[in-house]
């Protein structure tokens, strides 16, 4: 009610205010209108003041903390200035700098020029290392430089540890004081060794002399995993002895020693060696002559050859005719096989203790060359299946090839295991050449240019071309994508080689002086990884042919490339194919399934 009353006499003195001000202000105009028209004095417009009944307040520093934030959530906080009037929050501290976005910056802030909760982040002024130096010096030195001091004292800490050390670190250690840690630790090993022998003296002499005892192990012991020994062993049983004779016949053939010699001799399966008008049975027919030059692809089987016990290596026709068949076996056979009409075995020659690997014809067929896992080479007379003469090097031969220049007959040559090709003149039994520039074992030897030159092949996935008689190589083919070429082939015309390359294709490369990979030619479908399947042409140069791993013999086409057909011929590796020289529409083929197929 005291505030009521208090209000209403409150209201009557404004309003006794007003009246006496009402009349002043009439008496004023009345003063003013004489001198006056009534028309161009103003309206009068009386205000009067608004009543509330809130206490007055002072809402200046309100206003001005509003207007504030507002600024401050409109815009983040500038890394620039050094204080901050408000409290920011979160979001302001991590909201993105004005001003273009930084290069380097996924987000477009700077490593260096980022916000955090607890304030503004700076880069480092001292490295991770320099720190670690510093800090692990001071713990142990009590001294550490001090990147914010001036130059004249940039050290804090022990200063006469400063002084006594020259201001060294941790990581920085004198030679003398290198010198003199080696020399404790050499003293400490003394004094342990000197330990050790005190205690070995108060021990029991037997017992360390006894070799069953615990302190004669700890004495002897080589290694952490030695065990007891009962005594000293000091004979040979048996076993070892027999192991130690064969560890020593390994090592000596390893230097190269004369390979195992084995007995040789041959056996004629065939009717009688002459017939009645005193021929030999490897003279050829005289009325077996080419009929025609155009060379077919065989369709079907006409012969099987079955006489080999184990898979067969390599066949060979007899030069020219073609009416005998060369097979080496990996049953250490080799044998001979009658083509026109028995169609038997004549004979078999018997001199390697081991599998055949290659075996080679001289021009007139009435001598060959085979070569054995035995590390021999027997150079044998077709007719009476003696042997002329055997040739070893201690290696493995791979290859072996005659010049096949008339005159030069009774030159060999031989790839060997030991990355040599071997040159022999089989007349005196010596080694007239080496050629020795492959980096791995040789595979094959194929003489071009008017055997002039010849071509060989490696495990070193390499060919090299060689002058004859001349231990340097003339032409070096060497690809980052060829691989290992175990047969190599010419074409009848002498201008291309064929190479079974081990990526399932069949390379052509010229013979001429740059020895260039024709890239337009290449034969490809079968599968010959991993198998040294022969390449062959046929005589009139039309077809390319070769075995696979699977058992199926290839026939392309020279000109398009194309595969012409392919024939299943072995249950395994059709390691081996030959086209007969005259009649043209019959092939060979050999496998490690011991046959001999003949085709037509």
């Amino acid at each position: 009610m005291d505030l009521l009353r208090s209000y209403a006499d409150g209201d009557e003195d404004v309003e006794a205010e007003h009246q006496d001000q009402g009349e002043q202000d009439y008496d004023n105009g009345k003063d003013r209108n004489l001198n006056s028209s009534p028309e161009s004095s103003p309206t009068r417009i009386v205000s009067l003041p608004t009543k509330s009944s809130a206490p007055k307040v002072d809402d200046t520093m309100l206003s001005l903390t509003i207007a504030s934030s507002e600024r401050s959530l409109s815009r983040p906080i500038d890394p620039v200035q050094h204080v901050v009037a408000f409290n920011p929050t979160f979001d302001q501290m991590w909201a993105p700098l004005y001003g273009p976005a930084h290069p380097y910056a996924k987000d477009g802030i700077a490593q260096g020029m980022r916000n955090h909760k607890l304030g503004f982040v700076e880069d480092a002024a001292i490295e991770p290392f320099v720190f670690d130096e510093q800090y692990n010096t001071f713990h142990k030195y009590g001294y550490a430089a001090d990147p914010s001091a001036s130059a004249g004292n940039n050290y804090v800490g022990d200063l006469g540890a400063l002084e006594k050390n020259d201001g060294l670190s941790v990581y920085n250690i004198r030679q003398t004081e290198q010198k003199r840690r080696k020399l404790e630790k050499k003293k400490e090993m003394l004094e342990g060794e000197e330990s050790e022998d005190n205690e070995e003296n108060d021990a029991d002499r037997s017992e360390i002399e006894n070799p069953a005892s615990e302190a004669w192990l700890m004495k002897n012991r080589k290694s952490p995993w030695a065990g007891k020994k009962e005594g000293l062993q000091t004979e040979l049983t048996e076993e070892q002895k027999k192991y130690a004779e064969e560890h020593a016949k390994k090592k000596g053939e390893e230097r190269g020693e004369k390979a195992e010699v084995f007995a040789d001799k041959s056996t004629f399966h065939g009717k009688e060696e002459r017939d009645y008008q005193g021929r030999s049975w490897i003279v050829p027919p005289k009325e077996v002559k080419a009929s025609n030059d155009h060379c077919y692809i065989p369709k079907r089987l006409v012969h099987t050859w079955s006489g080999h016990t184990k898979g067969i290596s390599a066949i060979r026709f007899f030069p020219k005719h073609g009416h005998l068949i060369l097979s080496a076996g990996m049953d250490t056979k080799v044998k001979i096989w009658d083509v026109f009409n028995s169609g038997k075995c004549m004979r078999t020659y018997m001199g390697h203790s081991k599998a055949v690997r290659d075996i080679c014809f001289c021009n007139d067929g009435t001598k060959f060359l085979t070569a054995g896992y035995d590390k021999n080479i027997k150079y044998w007379d077709t007719e009476t299946g003696k042997v002329i003469s055997t040739f070893s090097t201690g290696k493995i031969p791979y290859v072996v090839k005659l010049n096949p220049d008339e005159d030069k007959q009774n030159i060999l040559l031989a790839g060997m295991s030991d990355k040599k090709i071997v040159q022999w003149d089989m007349t005196t039994g010596q080694i007239t050449q080496e050629y020795d520039q492959h980096l791995g074992a040789v595979n094959t030897i194929t003489f071009v240019d008017n055997n002039r030159r010849f071509v060989t092949s490696s495990d070193d996935k390499s060919l090299r071309v060689w002058e004859f008689g001349i231990p340097v190589v003339i032409k070096y083919i060497s690809e980052p994508h060829m691989h290992s070429m175990p047969s190599i082939a010419v074409h009848p015309n002498t201008n291309w080689l064929a190479a079974q390359s081990l990526d399932n294709q069949i390379l052509i490369y010229s013979t001429r002086e740059r020895f260039q990979l024709n890239k337009k030619k290449r034969f490809a479908g079968h599968i010959v990884a991993g198998y040294a399947c022969q390449v062959n042409f046929s005589p009139d140069g039309r077809f390319v042919m070769s075995g696979d791993g699977e058992g199926r013999c290839w026939f392309w086409d020279w000109k398009s490339c194309k595969v012409f057909r392919t024939l299943k011929c072995h249950d395994g590796v059709c390691i081996g194919c030959e086209w007969h020289p005259l009649e043209q529409s019959k092939v060979a083929t050999c496998g490690w399934d011991g046959l001999i197929k003949y085709w037509d």
